[in-house]
């Protein structure tokens, strides 16, 4: 391991550069982006030890954390190099960038500095070297990146300067008490894995916090990081779940928020689930990955099993700056699971992509429509959606492969319906951003041509056979989106020169939620709500009701969306899609 970088350029073979330009990607090529996010790490780290070098500090100095963790990588390369590359440190170090930069903020900088000596102490124990460094401590806890928390007993509160000791895989952690005296723990620390013993990637087998000299101090403990179990045809693979690091969050540092043990193993089944979707056979295409490639998911919103999980995912998010993490807020279904995965996993190929090459040239104003999004965006944001609902979409085509299967002559239709109306939705709503982003003339040749990848694969896709009435659901939920957005957002303009393509926006702009997209996933049996007839198909009686609610309010967004929609339905043509296309200048005439 060296930190100096290195003068060879970074070339993307060809073929690897069309695989993920097409929103696929083999492991060939995900290697490869890991390969060059190792580079950039190790150019950052070299960055930010140039930065905290001089930095006045209680604890040990960066040279000789630093010198400890190459010690370490030397006996042990393999386990050293996972840590450098985890996702919280990647975090860390951008954290700590920004803080150096003054845009960002935290506990004293010394101490987030000094989170470099618990990566060393972390690789010595990895490697079973031995070293003495003194450590920031927060509430008298170490977190220790890829193992987990060591707590000392009856600790002070606040940031405190502790001692890390390693020798041979066992840690004495020394710090202050409250008392005024002094907290010890000593500990072979270990992780836990969720699906079984003897993972590779877990640390050690066991782990057990040690009282030599028959003290009894009941509130030390070990904490130990949980893993994932990953069966694969080599072996089992270990995958963080991680609800410990400080910088697991891949923003700003947080406490723990440790998961109950029902609510890790609920992680640990649907999390077979998921993977069992994701390992039908179909090859390397869009929607298509080795969930191998994941390198932490962070728990979100939740620590234990009450109330149930919803079915779907609330919340889910990822970082260019933490490579294979991804930030969920468990869901009871699979499905859901599985879909989320894929999503996040491309927004983490892409980012890896924007870290070798810029490929748009983009002045971050938000000004465009993502049919994924509530408010506007930026071109940036636009290419990232456009990449993860790529992927989103194959996997639903996949999902109706599996309820189609012209092979064996399964038909499941329901299970047809569901994927036939997500994979309808999300490739007409990506072709749609692909044809802004080409349109816009802000990308770079590397940027067009991933985007002109993207839109090979989704003009092939939009030439699939999809269950009628799912395709019809599917361009009508997309069709109420873009109108209830534009009315939400978008100042009424009547300027006959005007852009509906750069658009002004309303100042009292909030954020919405999107309720149709998913109520729109199956048709409903018994309408009641306009809603509801829109979806079933029934255009005029979705009118009527639509009506009467704008009689109360006339201008409602919601209610004035699914109106222009439905008239639209009712009465296609030149006007109905000049309606469509400008929604936000309708002065509605319900009955009308």
């Amino acid at each position: 391991m060296s930190s100096e970088p290195r003068p060879a350029p970074f070339r993307i073979p060809e073929g690897i550069f069309a695989e993920l330009a097409a929103g696929g990607g083999s492991a060939a090529a995900v290697e490869f982006l890991v390969r060059g996010e190792r580079a950039r790490r190790l150019l950052l780290l070299r960055t930010l030890l140039d930065r905290v070098g001089p930095l006045s500090t209680p604890l040990a100095p960066a040279a000789e954390a630093w010198h400890a963790l190459k010690e370490a990588a030397g006996r042990a390369p393999e386990p050293v190099d996972r840590l450098l590359l985890a996702p919280a440190t990647g975090a860390w170090i951008a954290h700590l960038l920004r803080r150096i930069h003054g845009t960002a903020t935290g506990p004293p900088l010394w101490a987030e500095a000094g989170h470099l000596g618990a990566l060393a102490t972390a690789a010595s124990l990895l490697a079973g070297t031995r070293t003495d460094l003194r450590v920031p401590l927060a509430d008298g806890g170490l977190n220790l990146p890829g193992l987990g928390l060591a707590q000392l007993p009856d600790a002070e509160p606040g940031v405190t300067v502790g001692q890390a000791r390693t020798d041979d895989g066992r840690l004495t952690l020394t710090g202050p008490a409250r008392n005024g005296g002094t907290g010890t723990l000593t500990v072979r620390p270990a992780t836990e894995s969720l699906g079984g013993e003897g993972v590779p990637g877990g640390a050690f087998a066991a782990s057990a916090v040690e009282d030599p000299a028959g003290h009894g101090q009941p509130s030390a403990s070990w904490l130990p990081l949980r893993t994932l179990t990953l069966a694969t045809p080599t072996g089992s693979v270990a995958i963080p779940l991680d609800d410990l690091d400080p910088y697991r969050d891949l923003d700003d540092p947080l406490p723990p928020a440790r998961l109950d043990q029902a609510e890790a193993e609920a992680w640990q089944r649907l999390f077979e689930e998921a993977v069992a979707l994701l390992a039908e056979p179909g090859g390397t295409g869009p929607g298509r990955f080795d969930p191998a490639a994941i390198r932490a998911v962070v728990p979100w919103g939740r620590t234990s099993t009450a109330p149930p999980a919803p079915s779907a995912v609330r919340v889910s998010a990822s970082s260019g700056d933490s490579f294979g993490a991804m930030v969920i807020a468990r869901p009871s279904s699979a499905l859901a699971l599985a879909e989320t995965l894929v999503h996040e996993f491309q927004h983490s190929k892409l980012a890896a992509l924007l870290h070798l090459f810029p490929l748009l040239d983009d002045d971050r104003v938000e000004r465009y429509y993502a049919p994924w999004r509530a408010d506007p965006r930026h071109l940036t944001g636009l290419l990232h959606g456009a990449y993860a609902f790529t992927g989103v979409a194959g996997f639903w085509r996949d999902r109706l492969g599996a309820a189609w299967d012209d092979r064996t002559g399964t038909r499941d239709e329901g299970a047809a319906e569901l994927a036939g109306y997500h994979f309808a939705l999300r490739r007409l709503q990506s072709r749609l951003v692909v044809r802004t982003l080409l349109a816009e003339g802000r990308l770079t040749a590397q940027g067009r041509a991933l985007v002109s990848g993207l839109a090979g694969t989704l003009d092939g896709w939009l030439r699939e056979r999809v269950p009628p009435a799912a395709l019809a659901r599917a361009r009508t939920a997309a069709a109420l989106h873009r109108t209830e957005w534009r009315l939400r957002n978008v100042v009424p303009v009547a300027d006959p020169g005007y852009r509906p393509d750069s658009p002004r926006f309303r100042p009292d702009r909030t954020s919405w939620p999107d309720v149709r997209t998913h109520a729109f996933a199956t048709r409903p049996t018994a309408p009641r709500t306009g809603d509801e007839y829109l979806a079933a198909g029934n255009p005029a009686a979705a009118l009527v009701r639509y009506d009467d609610e704008l009689t109360a309010d006339p201008a409602e967004p919601h209610t004035l969306a699914g109106w222009i929609v439905a008239r639209a339905a009712l009465d296609p043509g030149r006007t109905a899609r000049r309606i469509l296309a400008r929604p936000e200048l309708l002065t509605p005439l319900p009955s009308g």
